[in-house]
């Protein structure tokens, strides 16, 4: 199946980079394309739990879903996994 989040804090190419690259290592998910104009990552799953193992990545390097409470922690490392992004 397919389907998208709207992620918070999704600045540039270097936060697609890391997005993609990390979520490109979860097992059963596929089709990582992130758009950054949108701030939405879409994505192909097996099972709902493979989606919700997508969301929870997203908000542990720093960016939650819309629905979800933005910290200045999440903001953080946001920043770093952008800077991460833009050395690969």
């Amino acid at each position: 199946m397919k389907t998208s989040i709207i992620v918070q804090n999704l600045k540039c190419g270097g936060c697609a980079n890391t997005i993609t690259s990390k979520l490109s290592e979860i097992e059963n998910i596929s089709d990582v394309a992130v758009d950054v104009d949108e701030s939405k990552i879409s994505f192909t799953y097996i099972n709902e739990t493979d989606a919700l193992l997508v969301k929870e990545l997203l908000g542990k390097i720093g960016y939650p879903s819309i629905e979800d409470e933005n910290t200045i922690i999440q903001k953080t490392k946001s920043y770093i996994s952008c800077a991460t992004g833009k050395f690969k």
